[in-house]
């Protein structure tokens, strides 16, 4: 297939449909709610300790729980139907949102708090990946899982932004119940917007235990060459977040407060944002896939620049550079998509998710920790070139197990292979 017929399909076609319309709605609702309350309790814990690690791990504690919910939770979106999860698991994260608007909760219990209703979001975004090819074939499914990336990144910045100047403004309290609403809407969003479908996977009384299923998805991902070196490329988000993860000690170096540390959050996802629409429209789907492993050697290398030392300006564009260089990820997603069944895609996804987001949470504490000892500066630089050397040997991996030119389904309708993301830029989401 040489992949001009999908080419043609375009974001005005995507939004005709009625579903996706909702769905869209939704994620920029519950994600700028989700990033605006994560920057609140970070910046209330750095106020209050001034340590780069407790931060760090305050940061995390937003991408840890999904080690849980990814491997036991994910699957749900396939045993139930994926609408109703998406809407009991916003309605779980409204409850236990709304527990952190209470007075006087201490912070250990605001991270708990945070901690639990994270972990409803595995089960949540991969249902959200599994039914976007029931609703977009095609095309038209890269068109609108761009879309919706760029939807989340758009929330993401705004979250982050709107956090800075929201705890400045009205503090962590009001912050906090702004983000127990979204997951207010957002529920009502899919509930009222999305068809009901039946469950894909078989009854609960044909299926293996919890622990068989988490071996048999590992297996699906990992006894496929392809497949793995997809999901490593996910993966490498891990390396190229690390500025978000360090943002406050980073920016209140330059001299910045909140709005600084916000800016630096932002400028990790502004350039995937902007860059993402275009790389859809602009590049054809053979392209995308050959184009994957040089934008991920650029993501990571740009921030070796980092060490030079720059100004804030000039970081927050060395950031948005290192973004922009991610959209690859599109491409890793499309080609993970089409090689998973229906039926095993939101366990998939969940694993999938699960690495990026609990490689980020690591990555962060391990950011934070360094930074305690060298300069943030120093953990930036040093984190991009490692990523750079690891996406250099996935690209020849990759080169290895699908020469340019070979089989990469980039015209099939997702979920039809017989069997095999990206990461979700959360995802995180």
């Amino acid at each position: 297939m040489n992949g001009a017929g999908p080419a043609r399909a375009t974001y005005r076609e995507v939004f005709a449909v009625r579903e996706f319309r909702f769905l869209w709605s939704s994620v920029i609702l519950s994600t700028a709610g989700d990033r605006l309350a994560l920057v609140a309790l970070t910046l209330l814990v750095y106020d209050r300790t001034k340590s780069p690690l407790l931060t760090a791990v305050v940061f995390a504690a937003g991408y840890l729980p999904w080690v849980i919910g990814g491997l036991f939770l994910a699957e749900l979106a396939d045993r139930y139907s994926r609408r109703s999860v998406m809407v009991f698991c916003d309605a779980v994260r409204t409850v236990l949102v709304a527990a952190m608007v209470l007075p006087h909760v201490p912070i250990g219990a605001l991270i708990a708090l945070l901690f639990a209703a994270t972990m409803f979001a595995p089960p949540f975004d991969s249902a959200k990946a599994a039914v976007t090819p029931d609703i977009l074939d095609g095309e038209r499914y890269v068109l609108g899982t761009a879309a919706l990336q760029t939807t989340l990144l758009t929330g993401e910045v705004l979250g982050a932004v709107g956090g800075g100047v929201a705890v400045f403004y009205i503090g962590v309290r009001s912050s906090l119940a702004i983000d127990a609403g979204t997951f207010v809407l957002s529920g009502l969003f899919i509930g009222l917007g999305l068809r009901a479908r039946p469950a894909v996977a078989k009854p609960e009384s044909a299926q293996p235990s919890p622990l068989a299923r988490m071996r048999d998805g590992f297996r699906l991902i990992f006894g496929d060459q392809a497949l793995s070196t997809l999901l490593l490329f996910g993966w490498l988000i891990a390396f190229y977040t690390i500025p978000a993860g360090v943002a406050a000690p980073y920016a209140e170096r330059l001299g910045g407060g909140p709005i600084a540390i916000g800016l630096v959050i932002a400028s990790t996802a502004l350039g995937t944002m902007i860059a993402l629409p275009l790389f859809t429209r602009l590049v054809r789907p053979r392209q995308r896939i050959n184009l994957m492993g040089p934008l991920a050697i650029l993501t990571c290398g740009a921030l070796v620049l980092i060490a030079l030392r720059p100004g804030l300006a000039v970081s927050l564009v060395i950031f948005s550079l290192s973004a922009a260089f991610g959209v690859y990820q599109i491409a890793a997603n499309t080609a993970f998509v089409v090689r998973v069944p229906n039926e095993r895609r939101g366990q998939a996804f969940g694993i999938a998710n699960m690495g990026v987001i609990v490689g980020q949470g690591a990555a962060f504490v391990a950011a934070g920790a360094a930074a305690e000892v060298v300069t943030p500066a120093a953990v930036i630089a040093v984190s991009g070139a490692i990523g750079a050397v690891v996406a250099l040997v996935l690209t020849l991996r990759w080169r290895h197990v699908s020469p340019p030119g070979g089989r990469h389904a980039a015209g099939r309708r997702p979920g039809h292979a017989a069997a095999s993301t990206s990461a979700p830029l959360r995802e995180s989401g």
